[in-house]
């Protein structure tokens, strides 16, 4: 496809969605209280949005991914929370 069939294609798709990522952020930012390592996780992953890399949706993933090689014994809750906890906030 050309960038133009992409961005004709797309272009209002994406535009929602960034649109309902800077509400999201919005109502992070007017809440109280200290957030959690999906905040960490959420903003790491919005950097590589800009940085021009041909794979920024590999980098985004891994930004919410486990990296460690060995499976855990036992998930700590009972469903996904979307981001690794393990990483430093």
């Amino acid at each position: 496809m050309t960038r133009q069939q992409v961005l004709d294609l797309y272009f209002m798709d994406a535009r929602c969605k960034l649109i309902e990522l800077a509400a999201f952020l919005d109502r992070v930012d007017r809440g109280t209280g200290d957030a959690d390592f999906r905040l960490a996780a959420f903003r790491d992953a919005m950097k590589h949005l800009a940085d021009g890399d041909a794979r920024r949706a590999e980098a985004v993933l891994l930004s919410f991914s486990d990296p460690t090689p060995e499976p855990i014994a036992k998930a700590p809750g009972k469903g996904a929370v979307g981001a690794w906890p393990g990483k430093p906030v």
